[in-house]
């Protein structure tokens, strides 16, 4: 019988082992954390955006690199066959705005339980709190793997599957690379990616906290739009985060250190001519008031003080007496609000890494290296990474049964 040691028990290595399992091979997956799962866990803010409802053409157009690489894969075993493994086991799905894919449940624990117990199944070995320190070659083919510096496991296939070096305290501290790199493979450049970005602004400060929900961010680099994208973003202690933004910073790192602008449109349902009327009644409502005290059914209140002040208008200026030209420059900011992108929070921040195993060395059909025969990768280690919606986790999940299935 054919053995398969998969290292790494998060998303693309449970895959790999339950798939090796079910083709009737002996399969070990070691784990160095104390429990499996640990990064899917805290996926979607623990409810676990699993994957998506989109078709695969779409899902293509969301991978951001190296997308032609996983047409086989994901063509291999799809999203509605990932959906559909997880609905046999019991757990019930649900498709939010964007086609995100999670359980009813909102719970990611109930996706890790439905993993556990396929393993459980298939009569994979499980090896918890275990550290590879070393993968053994001989003759150019896999021979086995070294434990805890000393134990040797012989098999005929690894499956490398240790995730990136984002979310360190989950297990991805990039001991894949090392492995990689020492049996001959290309680590491309290794770079946080889907990471909360930092702004060049000081008085983002004081939105810390503030929550904008259905407004629309257009990201420019020397007047040239670079990213578009609409839904909720966040304000924290050192610039944004939140789902549109950390889809738009994989556009951004790619241009950082130079400055990159993001416009956020706070009323895109409305055009310039239609909050103009909208303010206009707003004024005519509150026409003894004072400018500061006028925007409370517009704004949040949070917002308010800053936008006052980058109005240039006087605070204390009745808004009877704002002239058509100072209105005027308040609809533009209100539909180009502009934050200034400087940098990136630490790759220990990101949700997935960019960067890793040149996948021009692997084998995009089986996942085998074309450098050692019997080692096979899946998952974040590779270099392919996608936007936010479910897309990482189903090519996590797509090569990892790949990587299974050929082992």
């Amino acid at each position: 019988m054919k053995r398969v040691v998969v290292i790494g028990g998060g998303a693309a290595g449970m895959m790999a082992a339950i798939i090796a399992a079910m083709k009737g091979k002996d399969v070990t997956l070691i784990e160095k954390n104390e429990k499996l799962g640990k990064k899917l866990f805290i996926t979607g803010k623990g409810r676990c955006n699993l994957t998506t409802d989109k078709d695969i053409e779409e899902i293509i157009k969301n991978i951001t690199t190296n997308s032609r690489f996983m047409y086989s894969s994901l063509y291999t075993f799809t999203n509605y066959d990932l959906m559909k493994m997880v609905e046999d086991s019991g757990v019930r799905l649900k498709v939010e705005r964007g086609g995100r894919v999670f359980p009813q449940s909102d719970k990611s624990s109930d996706i890790i339980k439905c993993f556990e117990k396929y393993l459980n199944e298939n009569g994979v070995k499980i090896m918890l709190g275990t550290k590879v320190t070393d993968i053994i070659e001989f003759k150019g083919a896999v021979w086995g793997v070294e434990i805890n510096g000393s134990e040797k496991i012989k098999c005929d296939s690894v499956i490398l599957a240790t995730g990136g070096k984002s979310y360190p305290l989950t297990g991805s501290t990039g001991d894949g690379y090392y492995f990689a790199k020492k049996l001959g493979h290309n680590i491309t450049e290794i770079r946080p990616s889907l990471v909360p970005l930092v702004t060049e602004e000081e008085w983002v400060k004081e939105l810390m906290g503030l929550s904008l929900k259905n407004v629309e961010v257009t990201v420019k680099h020397k007047n040239k739009v670079i990213y578009k994208d609409f839904g909720e973003m966040l304000f924290t202690h050192f610039g944004v985060s939140g789902p549109i933004i950390l889809s738009a910073s994989r556009k951004v790192i790619d241009i950082l250190p130079q400055k990159v602008e993001i416009l956020i449109d706070l009323k895109p349902a409305l055009d310039h001519n239609e909050l103009d009327k909208r303010i206009i009644r707003d004024f005519e409502n509150f026409k003894n008031k004072q400018f500061k005290n006028s925007l409370n059914e517009l704004l949040p209140s949070k917002l308010i003080p800053i936008i006052i002040n980058l109005s240039g208008i006087n605070p204390e200026k009745q808004v009877n007496s704002i002239t058509k030209d100072e209105r005027k420059n308040l609809v533009k900011l209100l539909k180009e609000f502009k934050i200034t992108i400087i940098g990136t929070r630490p790759i220990d921040e990101a949700i997935i890494t960019a960067g890793g195993v040149d996948v021009k060395e692997v084998d995009p059909s089986t996942m085998e290296s074309k450098i050692v025969k019997g080692l096979y990768f899946a998952g974040e280690i590779l270099d392919v990474d996608a936007l936010t919606g479910g897309f990482n986790l189903q090519i996590a999940f797509s090569t990892g049964y790949c990587a299974g299935f050929y082992s």
